[in-house]
């Protein structure tokens, strides 16, 4: 048994990788530079993007931190957090969401960006008590984020239907590499999770995605609701593979913060499919009462 823990530790790390490598890759994928620079000139939605994302995420985290008697470990995984919108699974919970795809793929692509930029800046300044070192932080976001999602879009865009050919065997392998790490974690720190769940953090995530998800959809100046529920899916989730590459990137770091980590991956799958279902719901009443 001790042999086989042995193993799973020593594995977790390379797989990890593999999990962040594929998921991105699979991302720029599906980029579409036209969409891109629509989206480019779109004003409001890149305003809306940058005030959601770096600054009323860390507001909200703040917020929750302040609210909650919450331990340091979790402190330090709402603030990480709140530095990375857009779940690897956006585009999957648009399009149940029945959202603008356009709007996703163009959102994706900026969101990623903001966060290798934003992230390795605002981490040191909002979290206290730990040693967050801005260039230790930005290289496994720019090695493992940013490099596989430029590659990605690149190669839809120079060879598109090369994307389209070798993007299941990539996507397959995101999956793949997603269920494996979320298997070996709950292995590892399968007891850890119990009693983290058992905890105010299980209530900080639910707390943070929920509220991030309702202001966004709510306030959406102008914008409709197809794209909405695109910014509202966006900002609720979390790109956990940025997290994840961030917290293992810390010093000596807190094994509660990998625990929360994964465990926020697996509540954001829920929460983002329930909304998504309400957000369907809402756009199929406005198809209705347009053709009524």
């Amino acid at each position: 048994m001790n042999a086989v823990m042995q193993f799973l530790q020593a594995t977790f790390g390379p797989l990890v990788l593999v999990f962040t490598v594929s998921n991105l890759a699979a991302m720029g994928l599906q980029v579409r530079m036209p969409e891109v620079m629509v989206a480019l000139r779109n004003k409001t939605a890149l305003a809306l993007i940058f005030v959601w994302g770096w600054v009323l995420g860390p507001a909200v985290g703040y917020l929750i931190t302040k609210v909650l008697p919450l331990e340091e470990p979790y402190v330090v995984v709402v603030f990480l957090c709140s530095l990375a919108p857009c779940a690897p699974f956006l585009q999957q919970m648009v399009g149940k969401a029945r959202g603008d795809m356009g709007f996703a793929g163009a959102f994706v692509p900026l969101v990623m960006i903001g966060t290798v930029v934003l992230m390795p800046l605002l981490a040191p300044l909002l979290i206290k008590g730990v040693t967050i070192n801005t260039a230790s932080l930005a290289k496994p976001l720019l090695l493992t984020i940013l490099l596989p999602l430029i590659i990605g879009a690149v190669i839809r865009h120079i060879a598109d239907k090369g994307a389209t050919k070798i993007f299941p065997t990539v996507k397959k392998l995101a999956l793949l590499s997603t269920l494996l790490t979320i298997l070996w974690a709950l292995v590892i720190y399968g007891r850890g999770m119990l009693n983290t769940a058992g905890e105010l953090a299980l209530l900080s995530m639910t707390l943070f995605m929920v509220g991030m998800g309702l202001i966004t959809y709510l306030i959406g100046f102008g914008m409709k609701q197809n794209q909405r529920s695109v910014m509202a899916l966006g900002m609720g989730t979390r790109n956990i593979a940025a997290v994840l590459a961030a917290a293992l990137a810390i010093p000596n770091g807190d094994p509660r913060i990998v625990v929360m980590t994964i465990l926020w991956t697996l509540w954001s799958v829920v929460l983002a499919a329930i909304g998504a279902k309400i957000f369907a719901k809402l756009a199929g009443k406005i198809v209705g009462e347009a053709q009524a």
